[in-house]
């Protein structure tokens, strides 16, 4: 029987892989530069195959065997991963460490009273967080860098199990002036009617707007091609007078438009929402946890 790789090894040629630097990927593996590289010399000695190609110099380029034995070396460390964290998930449920990704459009507004409630409902939890847009963080999830996501739905997470857990309602934002302040609701193809801004491409709120206001997608950003990175600066371009927008209603209840004289009106008609939810990988070890959050979840966006 030949030997099979070590856990070791395969850290190495995966952090490789993704540093794009020798230097670097020892750096993060906590090992020498030499130390690294001869762990790589022996998992190629032991597979009897070439995974680096040594001819482009200093700089990593893999083989097409190497770009395949780095997608098996992801899935073979998340499973040897996958046994620690089931043995501890049994040992003591809702302890140690979660690694938690959250979207920009969801962690300013309900981390400040979410984070509280887990340490009061959970002590010995301890989260490492991480803000970044829908995509990133599911690729993160996928490679197993984050244990769960925190996120809007609906979204591209095909291959991710999800559990939503409650409806953020929209609310048109007008700006001064606007004569859709008159009504006590303004309706989606008054809103489209309107130059509608919105976030930048990547943010899944972007797409959810579109789809409140019944639109397939914008020939350009909005006035001018601009298009927001955050909601506050969506609402000074509303308050500037550039056009309208919708807003979910739990960064209204944070205070995002404090301040500022927006007229804000809720959303007529169906589908005038998103859903919060959780996302993580299927047959995740520690599921049971993941779905304990929930009620935390749901009271914090109650709160």
């Amino acid at each position: 029987m030949n030997p099979l790789p070590t856990p070791q090894q395969l850290r190495y040629l995966v952090t490789l892989a993704e540093m794009q630097h020798f230097g670097r990927a020892a750096s993060a593996c906590a090992v020498t530069q030499s130390t690294l590289s001869a762990g790589l010399f022996a998992l190629e000695r032991q597979l009897d195959a070439a995974l680096l190609d040594r001819s482009a110099g200093k700089r990593v380029v893999l083989t097409p065997l190497g770009m395949e034995v780095v997608a098996r070396a992801h899935s073979a460390l998340a499973a040897l991963e996958a046994v620690c964290e089931q043995a501890a998930a049994a040992r003591a449920p809702m302890t140690g460490r979660l690694r938690l990704g959250v979207i920009p459009t969801i962690g300013p507004f309900l981390l400040p009273r979410l984070m509280p409630a887990l340490r009061s409902a959970f002590p010995n939890l301890r989260l490492a967080l991480r803000e970044d847009t829908t995509q990133r963080c599911l690729d993160r999830l996928n490679a197993g860098k984050l244990d769960l996501v925190l996120l809007a739905l609906p979204c591209a997470c095909a291959g991710s199990a999800t559990l939503p857990i409650a409806r953020d309602a929209f609310v048109a934002a007008l700006p001064p002036g606007s004569p859709l302040a008159a009504a006590e609701r303004v309706s989606p193809e008054q809103l489209a009617a309107e130059p509608l801004l919105l976030l930048e491409d990547g943010h899944c709120l972007r797409d959810q707007v579109l789809a409140a206001c019944h639109l397939a997608r914008l020939s350009d950003d909005g006035p001018d091609g601009f298009a927001a990175t955050s909601l506050h600066t969506l609402v000074h371009m509303v308050a500037g007078g550039l056009g309208a927008t919708l807003l979910p209603q739990m960064a209204v209840a944070a205070g995002v438009t404090a301040g500022t004289d927006l007229h804000l009106r809720p959303l007529a008609g169906s589908g005038a929402w998103r859903t919060i939810g959780l996302a993580w990988r299927p047959n995740a070890p520690r599921e049971r946890d993941f779905r304990a959050l929930a009620p935390i979840l749901a009271h914090a966006m109650a709160g």
